[in-house]
């Protein structure tokens, strides 16, 4: 089963979110579970926790389906003591706010070098943080983003993704997210079915479609291997519309969110309803 929304607002509380991605005929969805641009926010309240979860519940949203995202300011790899502890503390809270919620996914951009140390040092720093952070969780899997590889992120190549899991002790709590923007912009050409076959089996070879957890579907402004990070809506940018059937037609992306970043917010309705029929049109090849 494919399971496909977008990252709705929690503007005016996360407890909103399952109503505003039901409203969209969504099947998952993704979220903030606070301001991504502030390094601290207030405790959810039990009213707000509870009400969350009874959405969840109203509208068949099961953990499963929610690939909630942490805050952009987080750089789990930072190259100095201060900042770096600053984000483990921040990227533990979001996990913990995760686990109050029902939730058992955490998304998050993998972490920036800065051009102070070099990438591998920098790759089992991210690692080491994760292994904190789940030392002092419990529950929630850190689901880690494939990145277009702008300015000094790390995690745009299939082998950094690799390598932070290699490091991660629990591995039963960590997985990827593979954000189709991000692939084509670091490289990896998505733009014919060929092309997906080879992205998608390095992608196997490289990490494992066992470690899968989430995706982003996004069409890129960008071009292709540029390293720039711009998204755009289904069909409109440089990817074109194949991948995204290609992955709505392939069981290996069953039963994990398939989430729109796209653009426009006015058209995630009909993009869902878009990708929708590309599932029903693979089911019954006839239609």
């Amino acid at each position: 089963m494919k399971f496909v929304g977008a990252h709705v607002s929690a503007t005016g509380g996360v407890d909103q979110t399952p109503e505003r991605a039901h409203a969209l005929g969504a099947t998952a969805f993704a979220l903030f579970t606070k301001n991504q641009r502030q390094w601290r926010a207030a405790p959810l309240s039990s009213q707000v926790i509870d009400t969350f979860r009874r959405n969840c519940e109203r509208y068949g949203y099961t953990s499963g389906q929610i690939l909630p995202h942490d805050s952009f300011l987080i750089n789990l790899g930072h190259p100095e003591a201060e900042p770096l502890e600053k984000s483990r503390v921040a990227f533990i809270d979001e996990l913990t706010r995760c686990g109050q919620l029902g939730l058992s996914l955490l998304n998050f951009h993998p972490g920036s070098h800065l051009k102070q140390i070099d990438e591998d040092a920098c790759l089992a720093r991210i690692a080491e943080s994760v292994n904190i952070a789940l030392d002092q969780t419990e529950g929630v899997t850190a689901v880690i983003e494939n990145t277009a590889g702008q300015g000094s992120n790390l995690g745009f190549r299939f082998e950094h993704l690799a390598a932070i899991i290699d490091g991660v002790e629990d591995k039963s709590r960590v997985g990827v997210c593979i954000d189709t923007c991000h692939a084509f912009a670091a490289g990896y050409d998505l733009r014919t079915r060929e092309d997906c076959d080879r992205t998608f089996a390095e992608f196997d070879r490289i990490v494992g479609f066992n470690y899968l957890r989430g995706m982003h579907l996004n069409d890129a402004k960008s071009a292709f291997a540029s390293r720039v990070d711009r998204h755009h809506s289904l069909g409109m940018g440089n990817i074109g519309h194949t991948p995204f059937s290609y992955i709505m037609a392939d069981a290996r992306f069953d039963n994990i969110p398939l989430v729109l970043e796209t653009i426009d917010s006015s058209i995630w309705a009909e993009e869902i309803a878009w990708l929708k029929s590309q599932q029903d049109t693979a089911d019954n090849p006839a239609a």
